[in-house]
């Protein structure tokens, strides 16, 4: 048996998996694991069409949106435009 590593990016075919995703991922409010959920959405919709949309150089959204990766505020924003998103603020539930 063959054993190939699980790339989540595969799997985040529609706009209702990748909200999903975004949200399980924002739960859990750690920095690096939202860097990397985002990172894997981007590669999901191909990391060179979200640089060009962006205006940021590929690998530098490769290197941000790792799990080692720290992005800056406005490289987030720049990111989330391109995919269509937004980043919003609500109070967690009760």
């Amino acid at each position: 048996m063959e054993l190939t590593p699980f790339d989540p990016a595969k799997y985040l075919d529609t706009e209702e998996d990748i909200l999903y995703y975004l949200e399980a991922a924002m739960e859990g409010n750690d920095p690096k694991h939202i860097a990397s959920a985002l990172g894997d959405v981007a590669r999901s919709k191909g990391m060179s069409e979200i640089a060009r949309k962006s205006g940021l150089g590929r690998q530098a959204l490769y290197n941000a949106l790792s799990e080692n990766g720290n992005p800056r505020l406005d490289t987030l924003m720049a990111v989330l435009d391109a995919m269509g998103l937004q980043l919003t603020v609500r109070k967690p539930a009760a």
